[in-house]
């Protein structure tokens, strides 16, 4: 199946299991899911978390009507009835399946309604303050403990689970013990599919870089530089003003004499 012709289903994904190693980019704009399909990425998932990414969906969808986009579910969702509510709306919208990185309880209540749901293993950073921001499954106990989560996860629907900041050893590990498909965030080449962000690959932040990303650009350097370009042209359009550069005739628009005259006269009788 050539992707760039015919839109995944989770069928064909959970088919190409142990076949080969998908690209998966999360993107924010119609640019972004645009760029990444002409790029020939396999998965793409997006924002679904607030109502200014929810109303910018269609926008993605449209961008890339043949690419599997997933939408990112908000946190803090109360009940199952809340959730798959949340999973309708993305899947009505155009979205190919929803992430969540709610408990097991949530993600069983939408796979229970045929929703197509990626959970989250390892470091879950909406969760991060029972584990601090590190990597999960250094030690033996974690890595059962992370086993289990995984085998939760599975038991629960979800089709595909995040897998971030886990040992690449023990992360290829448990892709061979689960029908989940696995997407590596930071966990090595051993999982079913790579996934970045778009910011990382862009490099479009001014902060440290994360140790598992790579950025392939600078676009936080060609922002700064836009912005001096902002300046400087404000800066001139003020000085144009002042000096009276600005507008020049061909920025002004003509009357003829006499409609003028016309127009001046019935004005001065009624004034």
């Amino acid at each position: 199946m050539l992707r760039s012709q015919v839109k995944y289903t989770v069928r064909d994904l959970q088919q190409l299991k142990g076949k080969r190693q998908l690209t998966h980019i999360h993107v924010k704009s119609g640019d972004e899911a645009t760029a990444a399909d002409q790029a020939g990425v396999d998965l793409m998932s997006c924002p679904f978390d607030t109502p200014i990414a929810q109303a910018r969906l269609p926008e993605i969808i449209a961008a890339a009507p043949t690419a599997f986009i997933s939408g990112s579910t908000p946190h803090g969702m109360a009940t199952p009835e809340e959730a798959i509510r949340t999973g309708f709306k993305a899947l009505e919208m155009g979205a190919s399946s929803v992430y969540c990185s709610a408990s097991p309880f949530l993600i069983e209540g939408m796979a229970r309604e045929g929703i197509p749901v990626v959970g989250h293993l390892g470091f879950v950073p909406r969760h991060s303050t029972w584990t601090g921001c590190r990597a999960i499954g250094k030690t033996a106990e974690e890595a059962q403990e992370l086993f289990q989560k995984m085998k939760e996860l599975e038991s629960a629907g979800a089709y595909a689970a995040e897998l971030e900041l886990v040992p690449h050893r023990l992360a290829t590990y448990l892709c061979g013990k689960t029908s989940l498909l696995l997407m590596s965030l930071g966990s090595g080449d051993g999982c079913d599919t790579q996934f970045l962000f778009s910011d990382d690959i862009l490099g479009d932040y001014n902060e440290r870089m994360p140790r598992h990303a790579k950025a392939y650009r600078d676009f936080a350097a060609e922002y700064r530089r836009l912005q001096e370009e902002r300046v400087a042209a404000f800066h001139e359009y003020v000085e144009d003003v002042k000096e009276g550069r600005f507008p020049e005739k061909g920025n002004t628009l003509s009357i003829k004499d006499d409609q003028f005259e016309k127009a001046r006269e019935a004005i001065e009788k009624l004034t």
